[in-house]
């Protein structure tokens, strides 16, 4: 028996990329070990794996970042191998090193490959020598205004952490010095370079795979430049609209950078390609994407079995990849607002189930009745959707999305339909510049029909209210009409917009209720979770599940959430004028220099700042004032809605947001 054969896994790593490596290993007969943090106790990947170690504490640096405690666990559960994921301790050489100095095989490239790759600085100047095209990189100390827009980015890490574009020669050393910070923050490295930025440019990469055997695979390519926040929101493979010259090159320059670096395993080779057709290097991912199962979909590829097959040092199967077939669309389901600065969410995760058809899966770490914590990525799942085509891949993923049932925190589902059926979606007019220009468009109030949906959340509430558990069936009605009874008014906020409703049904003569001052609308049938509302001489059916004050409804095109409100305004609820609130559960990390009760504040500048989710927000003034109250300090952990200033404004002061979120890990 060969000495390196894999019996025994350990995943240094969280969530859905855990579970989906455990699902590769459970089909080949390898035992899976997890880690967990205390926050992450009663997390899927921890209830999926044979056998679990215990990281104590719940911050990343304390946990899933310490690389000492995680080979520990390996070897305390017997594990023969380790494999990363992504993020994390992923692309960390030093922890590869202390991986197979324990006598752990380790599922990635050679330590070498990633730490030539680890610093874009030294990896462009690589690049170049391996002939692969680059931007000429811009030095920020003589940078002038021909030299505009700027990209300022982090030598080390990704993600966005420690990006700034710079459109104004005088913003740049500020922006320099930010960058720097967040990246040495972030990264341990506050190394930070400039080149020029590509507006209406489109993220390309190339998925490589490579052996000790001399054999390196281009797996075709993937378009990823709907963005936010320089993250990657849906993805697609291969990339559209791209000629076979430039698709030739884009390969040939991957498996360049391969090779320049002696590369094994599975890794990606990013590029950026400009408006007219010119592609540049990134950077080169040293570890499996996020993005991979689109790869795997066209190709017919399970990568994390060929990473296992890489480690145990058997060659790729043949010498070329296999081909093509089909269009795949990847879309990143996460806990977050996209009308509201992408605040990250978190809660009680109450129900995540997407239909199950031919050409579609999920990829997750999350399963109905988990919490979302404040702790980690905002992302719940992947939904992925392959065809024969783009458009039927981009119509079923639309539909997929359109039709599941997400219980819980606010989420970006409504975006990604609408950015999938958008007409510059449809058409591959593709550039990272996408929500930029699209995002008020995308997140106005929808065209559905919320009122009606809020009528049947109440009919629904009525029904359940006078039946008894194991109760009589779902009450159907006829074309008569009851002997009406006075009217019962119930108010109800959608969210997250906050539009409320006030609607009414009464009581007929066999008790069951019905709509009151709803022209065209007619009851059919009504149980607890169920309504069927015929609407203009339309049946339309609405599924109603209710989790304490909060109610989802679901149509075939739509899905609602309500909160329902009391019949008159709690007035303890009201805050006082200029009070600023956390707009989510975090820690509070600094504030501004100098910043006291009585000290005067102008409009737009940013007093508190606020971690969560592996975000920064900062909280701005929302007008010039005084300050007069301050809660908030350095350490505090606070809650959603928090008090954490209060901020009395000159009136002829102009109104801003009061939360601004940074780059996100």
């Amino acid at each position: 028996m060969r000495s390196d054969v894999i019996h025994t896994l350990l995943v240094a790593n969280r969530g859905e990329i855990a579970c989906r490596i455990f699902r590769t290993c459970r089909d080949l007969g390898i035992t899976t070990v997890a880690v967990y943090s205390d926050a992450d106790a009663d997390a899927l990947h921890v209830r999926e794996a044979d056998l679990a170690v215990r990281l104590p504490g719940a911050a990343p640096a304390e946990t899933y970042l310490r690389g000492d405690l995680v080979v520990a666990a390996a070897l305390a559960a017997g594990a023969d191998a380790v494999h990363p994921g992504y993020g994390f301790l992923s692309e960390d050489a030093a922890f590869a090193a202390v991986v197979q100095d324990a006598g752990l095989v380790w599922v990635g490239p050679p330590v070498k490959a990633i730490e030539l790759m680890a610093s874009k600085t030294r990896a462009k100047e690589l690049m170049a020598g391996a002939g692969v095209p680059l931007l000429a990189p811009v030095d920020p100390a003589t940078a002038g205004e021909g030299d505009l827009p700027l990209l300022l980015k982090a030598a080390s890490g990704g993600g966005g952490r420690g990006m700034r574009i710079v459109h104004e020669l005088d913003a740049l050393p500020d922006e320099l010095l930010a960058a720097a910070a967040e990246a040495a923050s972030a990264f341990g490295d506050g190394e930070v370079f400039a080149e020029p930025y590509v507006e209406r440019g489109r993220h390309v990469e190339v998925q490589v795979m490579a052996d000790a055997h001399d054999t390196v695979w281009a797996l075709g390519t993937r378009d990823c430049s709907l963005q936010r926040r320089h993250q990657k929101v849906i993805e697609e493979a291969p990339a559209p609209g791209l000629d076979e010259t430039l698709r030739t090159r884009l390969h040939e320059a991957a498996v360049a950078a391969a090779r320049a670096v002696d590369y094994r395993g599975a890794g990606t080779v990013e590029f950026l390609v400009s408006a007219d057709g010119r592609p540049y290097f990134l950077e080169m991912n040293t570890r499996l994407q996020v993005e991979h199962p689109v790869t795997e979909a066209v190709f017919g590829l399970d990568l994390v079995a060929l990473q296992l097959r890489v480690a145990e040092g058997e060659p790729l199967p043949a010498p070329e990849p296999p081909q093509p077939s089909g269009h795949a669309v990847e879309a990143r389901l996460y806990a977050e607002d996209p009308a509201r600065d992408w605040q990250p969410q978190t809660g009680a995760l109450h129900a995540l189930e997407v239909p199950d058809a031919p050409g579609l899966r999920l990829d997750t770490g999350y399963t109905g009745g988990d919490t979302i914590g404040v702790h980690y990525d905002p992302m719940l799942a992947k939904v992925i959707a392959h065809a024969p085509t783009r458009a039927e891949a981009v119509r079923l993923l639309a539909r997929a999305l359109e039709r599941a049932r997400i219980h819980g925190p606010v989420t970006n589902r409504e975006l990604l339909v609408r950015s999938l059926r958008h007409p510059d979606f449809a058409a591959a007019r593709l550039d990272t510049g996408f929500y930029d220009r699209h995002l008020a468009a995308l997140t106005a109030t929808g065209a559905g029909d919320p009122a009606t949906a809020a009528l049947a959340a109440a009919l629904a509430s009525a029904v359940r209210n006078t039946t008894a558990p194991g109760g009589p069936a779902p009450i159907r009605f006829g074309a008569w009409r009851n002997v009406p009874s006075g009217p019962q008014c119930r108010r109800f906020r959608s969210e997250p917009d906050g539009t409320e409703h006030e609607v009414a049904y009464r009581t007929g003569r066999t008790g069951a209720p019905e709509p009151y001052d709803a022209p065209g609308v007619r009851i059919l049938a009504a149980a607890p979770d169920r309504v069927t509302l015929e609407v203009g001489g339309v049946s339309r059916h609405f599924a109603i599940s209710t989790h304490g004050d909060r109610i989802h409804v679901e149509t075939a095109d739509a899905a609602y959430t309500f909160t329902a409100l009391p019949r008159f305004t709690d007035p303890a609820t009201h805050t006082a004028p200029g009070s600023l609130l956390a707009p989510m559960p975090g820690t509070v990390v600094r504030l501004a220099e100098g910043l006291t009760a009585g000290a005067a504040v102008t409009a737009g500048q940013p007093l508190i700042w606020l971690e969560a989710m592996k975000m920064e927000h900062r909280i701005l003034a929302p007008a010039a004032g005084t300050l007069t109250a301050l809660h908030a300090a350095p350490g505090h952990q606070v809650e959603v809605g928090a008090l954490l200033a209060v901020v009395q404004e000159d009136p002829a002061a102009t109104p801003v947001p009061f939360s601004v979120p940074e780059e996100t890990a």
